[in-house]
C-alpha cells in the first residue's frame, strides 16, 4: 500500500489530525512526522505565557503515526469506511518539552497483531534526535457492527 494512501485512509481530520508524513511503514514498523504549529488552540491555555505541547497530545501523536499507520498498513484493502480503530492504553514516559513549532518524528516497532490488537512500541525524537517521549501503546481494529 502506497504511503499516501495510508494517509488517506486516517479517520482524522484538522484541527485533530497529527500526521504530516509517513515516511516508511512495513510489517513490522512505521515511522513518521509531525510539526507542531504555533497557531494551534491548545497553546493558548497550555501554559500562559510559557506554551507547551500536552502530554495527551503527543501521546496522541505517537498513536495516530505509530498505531493507527501501522494498523492501517496491516490490514491492507480489508481497510474499509466501517473500519473502527479504538485507542486502548498507553504506558508512556515523557523526558523532554516539544514547543510551538518543533517538528517531531515518530518511530513504532511492532509487538504484536492478532484478533485485531495492535501493541506497539514506540519513540517520539525532536529535530535533534532527543527522545521526548516513549511509550507502549495498544488499539483495537475492528468492521462496525
Amino acid at each position: 500500500m502506497e504511503l499516501t494512501n495510508i494517509t488517506a485512509l486516517l479517520p482524522y481530520s484538522k484541527p485533530f489530525l497529527f500526521v504530516d508524513e509517513l515516511l516508511s511503514v512495513d510489517e513490522n514498523s512505521a515511522v513518521g512526522t509531525y510539526t507542531f504549529s504555533e497557531d494551534l488552540d491548545f497553546y493558548k491555555g497550555h501554559f500562559k505565557d510559557n506554551p507547551v505541547t500536552p502530554g495527551v497530545i503527543l501521546t496522541e501523536t505517537m498513536a495516530q503515526i505509530g498505531l493507527v499507520c501501522l494498523g492501517i498498513y496491516l490490514l491492507g484493502d480489508a481497510f474499509t469506511k466501517d473500519t473502527v480503530v479504538a485507542f486502548t492504553s498507553a504506558d508512556m514516559q515523557f523526558l523532554k518539552l516539544v514547543y510551538p513549532n518543533e517538528k517531531v518524528t515518530v518511530t513504532s516497532q511492532k509487538l504484536f497483531f492478532r484478533f485485531g490488537k495492535l501493541k506497539c512500541d514506540a519513540v517520539m525524537k525532536n529535530e535533534s534526535g532527543q527522545e521526548v517521549c516513549r511509550g507502549i501503546l495498544a488499539g483495537m481494529i475492528t468492521n462496525k457492527l
